[in-house]
């Protein structure tokens, strides 16, 4: 919800090769835990397109009309099992920050550039983060994404023995289409109306700014500041 306003807030008109969007400033933003379950997810996502996006992430082959696997990029990019490796890494060396994985290769096929780029891992106070890197998103369906991701992190944690800390993610060119700009106002204003919206901002590390997301966890839990 929360991005899905900052680009309506901040947006502008720009192209894309699928027609018109709408285009706002990068953003960095942490959530602390997201599942199906999610109250926002469950009065106003798509279910129908979840079993389609979760097997982007967890086969190795491309599935239609995606033009690339997430799943295969990670676990058998040019031979290496990128999750693997990241485990063996972290195992030996738990404080290291040398757990980047790109998804990504030189001379990609310019119509099949993952907007996934990176994923980073960190262990922190037994928890394990993760940080993935956008170059785009189309906000309005981002949680398509977000939630698989929460997967891979719960994955490589249960790998390690360890629980999952924070998600972090940067959204370089975060934007909606405008064929859907109805459809996110109309959400916005649900949701609005039924007390499901991103929560208040806080200050966040470094002084950027966070966002309480209290109301985006299924526990109904509070994440302290």
């Amino acid at each position: 919800m929360w991005l899905l306003q900052h680009v309506r807030t901040n947006g502008g008109p720009a192209e894309d090769d699928r027609g018109p969007i709408i285009e706002a400033p990068a953003v960095l933003f942490e959530i602390a835990g997201l599942g199906w379950e999610d109250p926002i997810l469950r009065s106003y996502g798509d279910a129908k397109k979840i079993p389609l996006y979760s097997r982007k992430f967890s086969e190795n082959v491309i599935v239609p009309p995606f033009k690339y696997s997430y799943g295969g990029r990670l676990r058998q990019f040019l031979g290496v099992d990128q999750l693997r490796w990241v485990t063996g890494v972290l195992r030996a060396k738990p404080y290291t920050k040398s757990c980047w994985i790109s998804l990504t290769s030189p001379g990609e096929p310019q119509d099949a550039v993952p907007c996934l780029t990176s994923l980073a891992f960190r262990l922190r106070d037994e928890r394990l983060v993760m940080t993935a890197a956008f170059r785009s998103q189309n906000v309005y369906t981002s949680y398509l994404n977000y939630v698989p991701l929460r997967s891979i992190q719960s994955e490589v944690a249960d790998g390690l023995g360890v629980s999952c800390g924070s998600m972090r993610v940067f959204v370089d060119v975060p934007h909606i289409y405008t064929a859907d700009a109805v459809a996110v106002g109309e959400i916005l204003r649900l949701s609005e109306r039924d007390g499901l919206g991103g929560g208040t901002p806080v200050p966040g590390p470094a002084d950027r700014l966070g966002w309480d997301r209290g109301r985006l966890r299924p526990d109904g839990a509070r994440r302290a500041s």
